[in-house]
Parts: C-alpha cells; structure tokens; sequence
C-alpha cells in the first residue's frame, strides 16, 4: 500500500488553492515556533478551514477531474488492494501458452479465512514500472492468464474477485496480430457462464473492452471518484471533433462517474472514499472495499449457481437504453 509520507505531495490543477492554504499554515506553525509565539488557535482555524476546504473540493469534481482522481500516480493499485484485504496471497503468473503480462496480476488467496481468486490490471509506479506493465493495458496473453484463472476458481468452487484499472486494452499492431479482439470476447462469454459468485470493483479507471473483460459479474462496485467508460475521454474527442483536447466536454458528456452510473443502473454500489481520494488514505480506502465485497459475497451466497448466471444475464441485458418516438425502449 502506498505510503506518501516521506514523498512530495502530488497536486491535482483543482487542489492548489488547498495546497496554499496548507502551505500557509506550515509557514504560520515556523514562525510561531521561532518566535516563541502561542499562535494555537489561529492554527486550529486554518487546520479547520483546510478541512472545510478539501471536503468542498472533492464534493464537487466535475466528470473530467474525477478523471484526474482516477489517474492519479498514487492511487491505489489492484497489488495494493489484494495485499490490504487479503489474509495471504499468492501470485500466479503464465496464459499457458508461453506468456506472462505483467499489465494484468492475479493468483490466489483468502479473505477472512475463505480461498477466492483475485485479478486485476495492474499500472505502474514509476515511468519505468509504467512502460513495464504497459500503463495497465493488457494485451491478448494478459486476458488469456485473467480467463485461465478465473476457470480455476469455478473449477474449484471458489469466488472470483477483479479490480479494474485500465485505460483501455492495448492497441498495438502485435496485439492484434495475436487475438485481443477473441481474447476479449472469449472472457466475455465464458465469465457468463461460470457458476461461483463474481464480484468486479472499479477502482480507478475503467476504460472499453479493456475493462468490460475481467467486468462480467453479478455485482460491479465502484469506488466515488472512479470512472467507467466505453472509450477514454480523449479517444472519445478525437472520434467525434476531431481534438483530443475536448476531453472533459467528452467526459460529461459520456456519464462516466460513479453517481452516473448507479443512475443508469450499470453499477450496483457506489464506495466512499476518504476525503481527497483513495490515495490520501489508502488503508481506509481498502477497509471500505473489503467490507463491501464480504457483505455482497454474503448474498450472493444464498443464490443457486442458475440464479447467479441469470442475474448476470440480466444486468447486462438490461444496459444500454434509446428513444425513438420519445419512448424509452430497452435495447
């Protein structure tokens, strides 16, 4: 889990005016400490204000700086995640056919005690870690390790969980050369038919087909200040105007957040972050995780392995709505 501590804070274009508050308040606690000056409550107020401040910032994160959240270097990442919730946990690695991509990790574990298999995008920490796992975009071979461990765990009886955080599959000439289009759909009809609970959890950003194959479940949790799309906002731009810099009118216009998309039905739950974002208190954010996915994997229990896959069935069935006439007709 990331420790910001002993790192120079990271800011967000929206977080200045709370990165000078701060910085004043630094400024005001040295020069009451040089001058042997009980400046105490004058502190306090600033400290208060600062509060106040960053609960007014996060509060109000338009869809495009949500989007800045969701990417930021130091959000928690699916190793993070799977290493905070988890009572042990051990890597799997290989597709079975002569790759490993580290844009995608996953292996088996337990939480409180239970064996469940675990998988997600994995990003970068670093520009060298970034370039390692390919900034979490997963080419052919990172789906085919997803699908052959996710085939594992319904072999085995044992409930599987995925994170999502990628901005899109790869998209280079070799990946197509190797399959990523069959390798996604291949995921896609086989997480339907498995009979063991899926739970998927969005936990930064989640962007096209990329996301949507390790996304099929009977529950999709989202974290407040992530984002769930069909395309990336800037590849949206560049479709429809044709400049990549209309991306926060894209992301409006795309319902990506959170809120948006428990409207329309396409998440199930919306998880609180603390104030400021994931990566402000990673430890609480992953206490919220767990405790969301052991209360819907609790109920999902209680549901027949029929009664799972038809539920899956139907929350997908059940997306994408168009009007004609002026009624609304499900696709």
């Amino acid at each position: 889990m990331p420790n910001s501590a002993d790192r120079r804070p990271i800011l967000l274009d929206f977080e200045k005016p709370l990165a000078e508050l701060e910085a004043r308040i630094t400024q005001v606690r040295e020069l009451a400490e040089e001058n042997e000056v009980d400046l105490s409550d004058q502190i306090a107020l600033l400290e208060a204000r600062a509060v106040e401040l960053r609960k007014e910032i996060f509060s109000s994160l338009t869809p495009g700086q949500r989007l800045q959240v969701a990417r930021h270097p130091r959000r928690p990442s699916t190793l993070d995640y799977i290493q905070a919730i988890s009572d042990e946990w051990m890597e799997l690695h290989g597709d079975r056919g002569g790759h490993d991509d580290p844009a995608v990790v996953g292996g088996v574990g337990r939480i409180n005690g239970r064996p469940v298999v675990m998988l997600g995008q994995q990003k970068g920490r670093n520009t060298k870690d970034n370039i390692r796992r390919n900034f979490g975009q997963a080419s052919p071979s990172g789906y085919r390790k997803a699908i052959r461990l996710m085939e594992h765990a319904d072999r085995f009886s044992m409930p599987i969980l995925t994170f999502i955080d990628t901005p899109a599959a790869w998209a280079g000439l070799e990946a197509e050369q190797f399959g990523q289009g069959e390798a996604i759909a291949y995921n896609l009809r086989e997480m339907f038919g498995f009979e063991v609970p899926i739970i998927c959890s969005v936990i930064g950003e989640g962007g096209s087909g990329g996301a949507l194959a390790i996304g099929v479940g009977e529950r999709l949790l989202m974290f407040e200040h992530a984002v769930y799309s069909v395309a990336p906002p800037e590849t949206c731009a560049t479709i429809l105007w044709r400049d990549s810099t209309k991306s926060a009118q894209a992301a409006e216009a795309l319902k990506i957040t959170a809120p948006d998309l428990k409207e329309l039905g396409i998440a199930d739950e919306v998880l609180p972050e603390p104030i400021g974002g994931a990566h402000n208190h990673p430890l609480e954010a992953a206490e919220t995780l767990k405790t969301a996915i052991l209360r819907n994997l609790a109920e999902l229990d209680q549901l027949t392995p029929q009664q799972r896959r038809e539920l899956r069935y139907q929350k997908f069935r059940s997306i994408g709505v168009f009007t004609e006439a002026g009624m609304p007709t499900h696709v």
